[in-house]
């Protein structure tokens, strides 16, 4: 509907309520009898009570058109009046479940060290913390509800911790996300200390499969923001533990260090979706450390960091970089409707982005 059918059919709205008939009320038709029976004052003094009422009416039901009207351009905008949806730039709300589709697509527009997420889905995405949606806490398993929301407080710190911190981005010893798992789970312990101490890990032992890490002579992030989007999510696990799962999308602006990030330099979005599930156990049936929870799993999904045999850290595909290109089906990485995994079971395991 055009703007300006719009506005004649509020026009035409308003003006056939405000003409419509109404019918008199008991009050007034039996005030009009009396005044049948005896002579009264002059036919205008008898006409405005019979007005009156017709008046007042015809108005409260133009009101009532009119904020139909407004709800209606309020819940259907781009239907009633072109407006676009989803590209006006403001903030998109908390991610509450996972979205049906992928996000809409916008101007293919490059990015730039002044602006690093232009042209991208996550420019309207919370920066760091912000956009990971943790839920209300109730009661659950072992934990009372002041328990599941400081469960649920300390896995958002690890994630914090493990894939925004710029210690870690510059591939420094993630101290605090491993302060957060239990050192009684031997199998994570053992990966974590051969992870982080071995030059070549294996597809197995990674550190990338759970940290977010740049080589500082290769690439350096762009400003201070890392856009983000995703939500935690809880149940009763086992032996009545409060199991808290985490999917959240990360977006990496990173230019080359060679140049400096200067403003003319190159800037590479590199794009990570994790899903990790923390146990919080009942120290009475677990043997575990006060704030601290057990490491269940983890996979991602990631696009221009690099493909090939692991490193330990994400290498961007600047300029004309050599290297094995990405495998698999292209892949929307913004596109947060599938499960997390697709890519494969291997950080480098990759797939080529159909947009960045």
């Amino acid at each position: 509907m055009s703007d300006e059918e719009w506005e004649r059919f509020l026009r035409e709205s308003v003006t056939g309520a405000a003409q419509a008939p109404v019918e008199p009320s008991a009050r007034d038709r039996e005030a009009q009898g009396r005044l049948r029976e005896r002579p009264g004052p002059p036919a205008p003094w008898r006409a405005h009570p019979a007005a009156r009422p017709r008046r007042r009416t015809g108005w409260y039901t133009a009101g009532f058109v009119a904020a139909l009207a407004l709800l209606a351009v309020a819940l259907f905008p781009q239907q009633l009046t072109g407006w676009p949806r989803g590209d006006d730039g403001a903030p998109l709300a908390a991610e509450t479940e996972r979205p049906r589709g992928a996000p809409g697509d916008g101007p293919r527009l490059r990015p730039t060290v002044a602006e690093p997420f232009r042209g991208s889905p996550a420019a309207r995405w919370g920066d760091g913390a912000a956009g990971i949606t943790v839920p209300e806490a109730r009661a659950t398993g072992w934990m009372d509800a002041a328990g599941v929301e400081r469960a649920l407080r300390q896995s958002r710190d690890f994630l914090v911790a493990s894939s925004l911190d710029p210690r870690v981005l510059r591939g420094e010893r993630p101290a605090r996300a491993i302060a957060l798992l239990n050192p009684h789970q031997e199998d994570v312990q053992r990966y974590l200390r051969t992870a982080l101490s071995t030059a070549a890990p294996t597809p197995e032992t990674d550190p990338l499969l759970l940290f977010s890490r740049f080589r500082p002579d290769q690439a350096l992030l762009v400003g201070d923001v890392v856009k983000t989007r995703g939500r935690l999510t809880y149940r009763e696990g086992k032996r009545g533990a409060v199991e808290v799962t985490a999917d959240v999308t990360f977006v990496y602006p990173v230019t080359p260090a060679a140049g400096g990030g200067g403003p003319d330099a190159e800037v590479v979005r590199t794009i990570v979706r994790r899903s990790i599930v923390l146990s919080w156990d009942d120290p009475d049936k677990v043997v575990t450390e006060p704030g601290t929870a057990s490491l269940l799993s983890y996979a991602l999904d990631m696009t221009n960091g690099g493909c090939g045999e692991p490193t330990g850290y994400f290498a961007p595909p600047f300029g004309a970089a050599g290297g094995p290109s990405a495998t698999g089906d292209p892949v929307d990485p913004y596109d947060r409707s599938a499960p997390v995994g697709g890519g494969g079971g291997s950080a480098r395991d990759c797939r080529a982005a159909t947009r960045s």
